[in-house]
């Protein structure tokens, strides 16, 4: 190179640099710099000339082995990045990239090194911004929980962004409940949901993760949930008056060093939600525009989710109540059978019960469950169950009952379908329905891929009552069978859903029920809450629902029965049979009308039937009278005109009733009758 040009070189690199450049020695002493070498900076040729980096303050080991590893290998290194404090300059942490590489002779001894440094701090800053908001993305509102989503963002910002980080939500969104759109001019009730700090033990919090504060007029919070812009104070001085007004925190920033502040309001959709605070304190530099900028979309980001999580809850407590109104509150108190149950729907899943009252003095037992969670499920939760209901009166089988029920869940997923942005799955439910009968202590029933009943009878025996399972109401074909158990007098039958068992089968959690209802003490509620404690010991995941029953049965003094002759004359000797029993009954008041019904009945099934006829009395809460035959057409009720012959036995019958109705059996038909007891 020619002189001029080398000359002219050396110039620029030592008196206009365009970066920081050192020349050091074997021993690592300068023996020339720059003006823009960070190393040396501040200091005089007189002052840093045969001195060591180390010698200025400049306290950084790594680059010494770093530096020494050049000397020693003749391997240039590029781009080797340092953070730290520099003796003088620009103050807080810098981040400085060095480059080195070994100065040799002509006659190849080792001269010493020379090192380029760049303070690259703004430029490490932008990318630790945008790695923060990365992971912000990635790690804000993995859940729907109002303080879950906080303390995220408070985990994310302390200590990528700040020291300690503080987040507070206004108390009534925690109740899924927001103030009207737009600035909070008054005092408003906050509720800190999340804390962190980058050292914690050096940090001393005023309100713990739980507590409540009263945000006071004047204070950079206020004034940023007043017009919902965030503030920044680079320096909190010591004249600050707004501390003042809350001298439990004031104190607190002391003790910490707090030294610089952000205040974010927390808002999404035009709804206020809450503040978010950032500190900075001793040993850190204070908060620039660019850290707002950040902090801004940090919070913007957190407050989606907040806001989600709060319409969640609010949806969530709806659909709760909602449920709560759809499914019985109180059971029916009932002949056949003495009830209890547990019910726990803490996820609105669309888990429901009943015990219905059938003909005949029999009760239905119903366990179900709708597939998802929400007010939908619980909306058609509530039209299932009143369907049950419906099919119920007409004295359905369970199997036909279930094929019923699984039509109208398919009708209803065709117009509740999953959105193609939901991931809902397809509507489906499950159902258990057993018929209990006190005349003879017959249990039938049937499932539609809900989990079998549990039995426990009198002698301490507790088994599952196998039965086959159907699909599940509103997937695929229907088909449903009936089982039919014997159930001993005093013995307890147990339904119940898949949250109850958490995730584990009826079988495996058959150890508790034999606890429980092989030996049950106390009040059959006493057994209810036990069995459901021992089967849930944390709370559930899901909706929960235990119904227990135990059964009685009818004895002579309320049940009566008899067969007759498929012949004309057993009209009248059903008259009398019933005429002496309610005469034992001390129901005479209701002779007339007994007996008027019972040979109607009677006489119809001599002219449509064939074979023997079934005659029962029943004392219930009402008197029922059934006559069955072999006979599937079921009697229709009409109104025979004033010409006609016949037509009006019916239409009598049903004029001295309460209520009337027909049931099929396995030999044919049975038509009941019930009349009220005065």
């Amino acid at each position: 190179m020619h002189p001029d040009y080398a000359e002219a070189l050396l110039h620029a690199l030592f008196t206009e640099p365009p970066v920081g450049l050192h020349v050091l020695d074997p021993d690592l002493r300068i023996v020339r710099f720059n003006a823009a070498a960070p190393g040396a900076q501040g200091f005089s040729e007189s002052e840093a000339v045969g001195r060591t980096w180390w010698d200025l303050g400049f306290v950084v080991d790594d680059i010494e082995r770093m530096l020494r590893g050049v000397l020693a290998t003749g391997e240039p290194v590029s781009n080797f990045q340092y953070e730290g404090r520099l003796p003088r300059g620009p103050g807080g942490v810098r981040v400085l990239s060095v480059s080195a590489f070994r100065l040799q002779g002509a006659d190849g001894r080792t001269l010493g090194v020379a090192a380029t440094v760049v303070d690259i701090t703004e430029q490490h800053r932008a990318q630790r911004r945008l790695e923060l908001l990365y992971r912000a993305g990635e790690q804000i509102g993995t859940t729907l929980d109002v303080f879950r989503t906080a303390q995220e963002l408070a985990d994310i910002a302390a200590p990528g962004l700040a020291d300690v980080v503080a987040v507070d939500v206004l108390d009534t969104v925690l109740h899924g409940e927001a103030p009207a759109p737009g600035p909070l001019l008054n005092s408003v009730t906050l509720r800190r949901a999340g804390f962190q700090a980058a050292a914690p033990e050096a940090v001393r919090t005023s309100y713990e993760v739980g507590d409540v504060r009263v945000l006071r007029y004047g204070s950079p919070y206020a004034q940023s949930l007043t017009d919902l812009r965030p503030r920044l104070i680079r320096r909190l001085g010591a004249d600050e008056r707004w501390p003042t007004r809350d001298p439990v925190a004031a104190q607190m920033l002391r003790d910490a060093g707090a030294h610089s502040l952000m205040a974010v309001p927390l808002a999404a959709r035009g709804v206020v939600l809450g503040m978010a605070a950032f500190f900075r304190t001793n040993g850190s530099s204070p908060f620039e525009e660019a850290d707002l900028s950040v902090a801004a979309d940090l919070v913007a980001r957190a407050a989606v989710c907040i806001d989600n999580a709060r319409r969640y809850t609010r949806e969530h407590t709806l659909a709760r109540l909602t449920q709560r109104s759809l499914v019985p509150t109180r059971l029916p108190t009932h002949t056949a059978v003495e009830t209890a149950y547990t019910y726990l729907p803490v996820a609105s899943s669309g888990a429901w019960y009943d015990v219905i009252p059938l003909s005949g003095a029999r009760v239905a037992l119903v366990a179900g469950d709708v597939s998802g969670r929400g007010m939908g499920t619980v909306t058609t939760m509530g039209r299932l169950r009143t369907a049950v209901t419906a099919f119920a009166a007409m004295d359905l089988p369970p199997d036909e009952l279930l094929e019923r029920l699984h039509s109208l869940t398919e009708e209803l997923s065709h117009g509740y379908p999953p959105a193609q942005d939901d991931h809902r799955p397809p509507l489906t439910a499950t159902c258990l329905y057993t018929v209990y009968d006190p005349s003879d202590g017959s249990c039938v029933l049937s499932r539609a891929g809900h989990p079998p009943p549990v039995l426990g009878v009198p002698d301490g025996t507790v088994r599952i009552v196998e039965s086959p399972t159907g699909p599940v109401l509103g997937r695929g074909a229907s088909s449903y069978t009936t089982t039919r158990v014997d159930v001993p007098e005093g013995s307890i039958l147990a339904l119940h859903n898949t949250g109850l068992i958490q995730g584990g089968t009826t079988e495996s959690r058959l150890p508790h029920y034999r606890e429980a209802l092989g030996r049950p003490t106390g009040t059959l509620q006493d057994t209810c809450d036990a069995l459901a404690a021992a089967l849930l010991p944390e709370p559930p995941d899901d909706d929960a629902l235990l119904l227990l029953a135990r059964t009685r049965a009818l004895g002579p003094d309320k049940l009566a029965s008899w067969t007759l002759a498929n012949a004309p004359e057993s009209a009248a000797e059903a008259r009398r049979l019933v005429s002496g029993r309610l005469a034992e009954w001390d129901l005479t008041d209701l002779d007339f009308t007994t007996g008027l019904i019972a040979s109607e009945l009677v006489t119809n099934a001599v002219r449509y039937s064939e074979g023997p006829i079934g005659l029962r009395l029943i004392r219930d809460a009402v008197l029922t009278c059934e006559v069955a035959d072999s006979s599937n057409a079921s009697p229709h009720l009409r109104h025979a005109e004033d010409d006609d012959e016949g037509g009006r036995g019916l239409y009598l019958v049903a004029q001295f009733t309460q209520d009337w109705g027909t049931r099929r059996t396995g030999r044919g038909k049975t038509i009941w009758t019930e009349q009220p007891l005065h």
